[in-house]
């Protein structure tokens, strides 16, 4: 049985506010393998971001991980090592050079004071060891590899002299600049017209091919999960409610609420002047969480006296799992 080169067990992220406890990541269990993608799909609010975040350990404050573990296989083989062991240094060492991460938004994860070459030659010289020279000519080729035009002249251009879509290939580059393993993209085609959008989603597949980059995709886009991924874990409210291949979940989605985004995705075969189906309700406060299943205020399947009551039991085998009572034994 192939192993992941990522495998996340109960990660748990809180954030410790005035206010109360928001519970971001609420025991979160994934795998990444290698030369696949991981598609994570789910609601604005529901915790991706902050678990991508929490495996790279770069959450803000007042936010911090409670508990979990990262287990992640090194290039160089010996036993796996779990992220949220490590010391800070050694974690740097991880960041960038083993783990590339693409960030939801360009503009504002870049300087707009340094050059895309310096930003990028910053990251070459860190990891690689190289001299200006070399760095510098290592951003010209990787940004002719991502497909900026002119490379040569475009590394000395600032970030906000170029378009969104060549923001967000410079931002591959720079993530893809020491060669990692596994690459998280976070919502890399947010705010970008369809023909851009379409041209990274190519350049990430190309990429993965080349180099069998193991690849976390973070989106809300259930469309490009389906062109995108091999595997998908389905989050609500800080928590994978569904897990399993691509195939399976939109062949045969088990969870209420996968059910649910699937319905929502327009169609050419709906009739014209329709409304589309939309899930009912919005998801509850932080400081407000409902008792029993998460989802049950908003599902239309909900087992009355269970649901409300007590949390739904994880069932099914590792990578293929659902919580949701009417898999568990109780419907």
């Amino acid at each position: 049985m192939v192993e992941p080169i990522l495998s996340v067990r109960g990660l748990t992220t809180h954030f410790f506010g005035v206010e109360g406890v928001t519970r971001a990541v609420d025991g979160v269990d994934l795998d990444v393998f290698e030369g696949r993608t991981l598609g994570i799909v789910g609601e604005s609010g529901c915790g991706k971001s902050v678990t991508a975040r929490s495996i790279l350990r770069i959450v803000d404050r007042p936010g911090r991980i409670v508990s979990g573990q990262t287990m992640f296989r090194r290039a160089e083989g010996g036993p796996a090592i779990d992220l949220l062991q490590l010391s800070e240094a050694e974690m740097r060492q991880v960041r960038g050079r083993e783990i590339g991460l693409v960030f939801q938004e360009p503009m504002a994860s870049f300087s707009q004071h340094y050059t895309i070459g310096n930003q990028i030659s910053e990251a070459v010289r860190l990891h690689m060891k190289l001299d200006k020279r070399a760095a510098h000519d290592r951003a010209i080729e990787l940004l002719d590899m991502v497909g900026v035009p002119q490379p040569s002249r475009r590394v000395d251009e600032y970030p906000f002299q170029l378009s969104g879509g060549l923001r967000q290939r410079v931002m591959i580059a720079m993530a893809l600049a020491c060669d990692p393993r596994v690459v998280i993209a976070d919502e890399p085609t947010t705010a970008l017209d369809v023909t851009t959008q379409a041209q990274i989603l190519d350049l990430l597949r190309d990429l993965q091919e080349k180099r069998g980059l193991a690849i976390i995709l973070i989106t809300h886009d259930m469309g490009v999960i389906a062109e995108m991924a091999h595997d998908v874990a389905v989050m609500y409210l800080g928590r994978a409610v569904e897990t399993g291949t691509v195939k399976d979940m939109f062949a045969a989605p088990r969870h209420p609420y996968t059910r649910a985004l699937l319905r929502s995705i327009p169609t050419v075969l709906a009739k014209p002047r329709t409304r589309l189906p939309t899930i009912a309700g919005s998801i509850p406060h932080p400081f407000d969480r409902p008792k029993g299943c998460p989802y049950h205020p908003r599902c239309a399947e909900i087992i009355t006296g269970t649901c409300e009551a007590q949390e739904p039991p994880v069932t099914g085998a590792v990578g293929a799992q659902v919580r949701c009572f009417l898999h568990g034994g109780r419907a």
